[in-house]
């Protein structure tokens, strides 16, 4: 017995270009929702919504009487549903490829099933009155959502590119940036967790950290991961067909380098809200480019596989 999409898969097809777009666009919403949770704790919004999966209890939306904190908490919650949708398309296209590529609907359905887990640590966020180790996970949850629909959409524009031979070097000093990239995101949920914003209002307990010990962590991770990405450019430079990999790089570096200002700056102006959700923003935006870099400069860790479509019995090709 066929399963839907099997069913589907025997009868259309979708072409490359459509699988580009609905990666395109899961990467982007999960970007999004960060940006978005971000919002929700520095409005002190975390508690908006007292309850899960309800708003409240009797009541799967908002109440007049909850106020402009529910309406926040609530609208990030259905940022999940537009999540939904695009990781949806996602597992159709890919499934709708000829001929079928295991790696991409694997990959597909691996954000399916961290949207999946993000909610329930979302819930879980709720029901444990915020606690900031909670939060904290929920946040890594979503950076794991955010690798799999980085992962996804490069392997879906394979094709864009061509492989360049890369020097050992360069792929030591690329894992290595990786490595440093994610233990400077991890302590910056130990700042936040510790600091003013960790999800609600003051009440809500803080980690027990000392904000400014890990605060300093923080900044050291990050100059290290700036000087790790400046020579891994340095060696780049060497190699005349590496331009693509430069190109990441170096994109890197400017989103680096917006990241820390706007660190530096919130530090100095009392963490204003705004820039600490942009900081949140920064935050998913600097992981992506991360595994942009590691992924250009190490070309083999995806095999080219040519998309080419079959003779379906009907064609919904999108080229």
């Amino acid at each position: 017995m066929q399963t839907p999409l099997a069913y589907l898969a025997s009868r259309y097809t979708l072409g490359p270009r459509s699988l580009r777009w609905a990666t395109t666009a899961a990467l982007i919403v999960s970007i999004f929702i960060v940006f978005s949770g971000g919002v929700v704790r520095v409005t002190g919004s975390g508690l908006g919504c007292p309850t899960w999966p309800s708003c409240e209890v009797g009541s799967l939306t908002p109440t007049p009487a909850l106020g402009i904190h529910a309406i926040i908490e609530f609208t990030n919650r259905m940022m999940t549903g537009v999540l939904c949708v695009a990781v949806g398309w996602v597992i159709v296209a890919a499934r709708l490829q000829k001929p079928r590529n295991r790696t991409m609907t694997r990959l597909a359905w691996s954000q399916f099933w961290l949207v999946v887990a993000n909610a329930i640590a979302g819930g879980i966020t709720v029901l444990t009155a915020l606690n900031p180790y909670i939060v904290a996970f929920h946040f890594v949850m979503a950076i794991a959502l955010l690798t799999t629909t980085a992962l996804t959409w490069h392997r879906a524009h394979l094709g864009e590119s061509a492989a360049v031979a890369i020097p050992r070097i360069a792929r030591v000093l690329s894992y290595t940036l990786l490595a440093v990239t994610l233990l400077l995101i991890l302590v910056g949920t130990l700042v936040s967790g510790s600091g003013p914003h960790s999800g609600d209002s003051a009440a809500v307990p803080r980690m027990t950290f000392d904000w400014l010990d890990v605060t300093v962590v923080h900044a050291v991770l990050g100059t290290a991961t700036l000087g790790l990405a400046i020579a891994l450019l340095v060696v780049l430079a060497r190699i005349p067909d590496a331009v693509l990999a430069r190109r990441r790089t170096v994109t890197f570096i400017v989103v680096l380098l917006l990241q820390a200002g706007i660190g530096v700056l919130q530090s100095l102006t009392g963490l204003p809200d705004a820039l600490v959700a942009l900081h949140l923003l920064g935050a998913a935006l600097v992981w992506v480019g991360v595994l942009r870099v590691v992924l250009d400069v190490n070309p083999g860790l995806f095999p080219t596989v040519s998309v080419i479509p079959a003779e379906p019995a009907r064609s919904l090709s999108i080229r």
